[in-house]
């Protein structure tokens, strides 16, 4: 079984950011199957050249392909765009190059790349596989990223217009299929498997030595964020928390990651001279459990919208299996997930004061984090462990080649 997935934003474990499309295409090319990746020239995060930008590369097996970018990914909301459709037309040309294929499988956001999965999978008559990682447009119009009523009109049709020619549709978050079954989509067409995490990249009695050294973090109490640093991830309001407690000097925030918010942070951390907040800018996912096993509690922040409340955050299943608390400021079904590992705290998304009172309370019972966090490792790996979700991820790829070859062989 040959897969080619289109997929700007794809990471190897040697770049910053989520690994899950290389997770589970190593688990393909393990079952003996072959799996090809049409990614970006340039690093979402960073918008810098993809390392070893050669074509074809090899990761574990996984062949990937790269096309062409137009560097432009962190200049405004409408350049962004422009990038995102330089690579819609140049994925189209290296996936019809890419050889023998029997699934074609597209991921949004960005949508745009979903069209070109389409179009290949039209193209080569093939089985259309569309995986929706995130809600867009909404959460582009709930954010008031995505105002313009034609793009909006033009935005939703081509969302229905993927959903209704999708073979199969693949949802990471359980509220996700319940907005496509109000979109009227046929719910037996649509499979969940959620974000999670291998477990075995995480090592919960590790205490991060190296970067507290690196850092200077000494044995402060370290409150970690690893993730983007985009607008929806809220980061003011993980600021404005620090503000508040800068005159505690047993308290540092380490902020891991990269994106187009940043320079805008730093400038505003500048500004009011917060010597408890530190930047390390992208790491790779390599070094993402040294980071962690530093924190004594990690944070996950999305702004206050109602679209955020249907999605499952990597980070924070990264930051479980890590075996560290979450101190949580994202309401909905992660919040569920939180509540019922015992494995953190939630504060109402936006608010500094409570993220701020929360730090310190965690900081005052460190018996009662480590618990939390035990409890957290434990939870995920009994349901949101990646090697189980790779196993159905293959499953689901098997099913769509066989389910075409029945409906092409003659009847007798």
């Amino acid at each position: 079984m040959r897969t080619l997935l289109i997929h700007q934003v794809f990471v190897s474990p040697r770049e910053a950011g989520g690994t899950r499309h290389f997770e589970l295409g190593s688990h393909v090319v393990r079952s003996g199957h072959e799996f090809t990746i049409v990614a970006s020239s340039l690093s979402y995060l960073t918008g810098s050249k993809a390392p070893a930008a050669s074509s074809p590369e090899e990761f574990g097996g996984i062949r990937v392909l790269r096309a062409y970018t137009y560097p432009a990914l962190h200049r405004s909301f409408l350049w962004r765009v422009i990038s995102f459709l330089s690579f819609m037309l140049s994925s189209v040309w290296s996936a019809l190059r890419a050889g023998p294929v029997d699934v074609v499988m597209g991921t949004s956001p960005p949508i745009f790349q979903a069209a070109s999965a389409w179009f290949v999978a039209a193209i080569r008559r093939k089985p259309f596989l569309l995986e929706i990682r995130d809600l867009w447009p909404e959460f582009a119009i709930d954010m008031g990223v995505l105002k313009n009523r034609f793009l909006i009109v033009m935005s939703r049709w081509l969302e229905r217009f993927l959903y209704a020619r999708a073979t199969r549709i693949l949802v990471n978050s359980p509220a996700y299929r319940d907005y496509l079954i109000a979109m009227s989509v046929n719910p037996a067409k649509i499979d969940h498997i959620p974000n999670g995490v291998d477990p075995d990249m995480f090592v919960p009695e590790a205490k991060g030595e190296n970067i507290r050294m690196e850092y200077d973090l000494g044995d402060r109490f370290v409150a970690v964020y690893a993730g983007a640093l985009g607008r929806a991830n809220d980061l003011p309001t993980l600021l404005r928390a620090a503000e508040r407690l800068k005159g505690d000097t047993n308290i540092v925030f380490l902020i891991v990651g990269d994106g187009m918010e940043r320079p805008m942070l730093e400038s505003w951390v500048g500004e009011k001279k917060l010597t408890n907040v530190l930047f390390t800018g992208a790491q790779p996912k390599a070094r993402m459990s040294d980071f962690l096993a530093a924190a004594d509690v990690c944070l996950a922040t999305l702004q206050a919208i109602p679209m955020f409340k249907t999605t499952y955050p990597n980070k924070v299943f990264d930051y479980m299996a890590a075996g560290r608390a979450t101190l949580l400021g994202i309401d909905g079904v992660i919040r569920s997930v939180m509540e019922q590992s015992g494995g953190g705290v939630f504060v109402p998304p936006g608010d500094p004061e409570a993220m701020a009172d929360a730090v310190v309370r965690m900081r005052d019972d460190p018996a009662r984090v480590r618990a939390m966090g035990l409890s957290a490792r434990a939870y995920v790996v009994r349901h949101f462990n990646r090697k189980e979700h790779a196993e159905r991820f293959v499953r689901l790829l098997v099913s769509m080649t066989a389910d075409r070859v029945a409906r092409e062989e003659p009847c007798h």
